[in-house]
């Protein structure tokens, strides 16, 4: 008798184990992971990233969005908002030219400006955190003027939980 009640946890535990592996690990849907995927993220330690391919570029010293990366930033904030995803982080970078201190703000009005045009898709600003990293992380040579425009941009985070 005792044999049979053994068995049947064991096949509980197995099934409840596959149940586990198969949900995504960061309480996304596959839906969600797939939008995702398509719209150029990519899974980082910090949550899913927008790929640098798709960053939001600013010129030197300002926090005005070009008018390219806008209407990017509206459609992916249109895209993320119809799955559900719309608790994201923002974060504001600089080049390494000029005050830390100046470019840290700098930095957090960036990732505000992009925040704003999120807001205007239909995202709510409670669920929108912004920060400013100023030129604490360059993902390029600040050496080069390529490099700097590069290290210009406001990365968009999906944190994974």
């Amino acid at each position: 008798m005792k044999l049979p009640n053994r068995l049947l946890t064991l096949v509980l535990l197995a099934v409840a184990l596959v149940a586990c592996q198969t949900q995504p690990s960061s309480g996304l849907t596959a839906e969600q992971i797939a939008v995702l995927k398509r719209e150029g993220f990519r899974l980082t330690d910090d949550g899913w990233e927008f790929g640098l391919s798709s960053k939001v570029l600013f010129g030197n010293n300002k926090d005005e969005i070009f008018p390219e990366s806008r209407a990017t930033i509206e459609r992916l904030g249109r895209t993320l908002h119809e799955v559900g995803l719309d608790q994201l982080r923002l974060e504001g970078h600089t080049d390494s030219y000029g005050d830390p201190e100046y470019n840290r703000q700098l930095s957090v009005r960036r990732a505000q400006a992009v925040a704003d045009v999120l807001v205007g898709v239909g995202m709510r600003a409670e669920h929108l955190e912004v920060r400013g990293l100023g030129m604490s992380k360059p993902v390029a040579d600040n050496s080069t003027a390529a490099g700097r425009m590069e290290n210009r941009r406001v990365a968009i985070i999906v944190p994974v939980e």
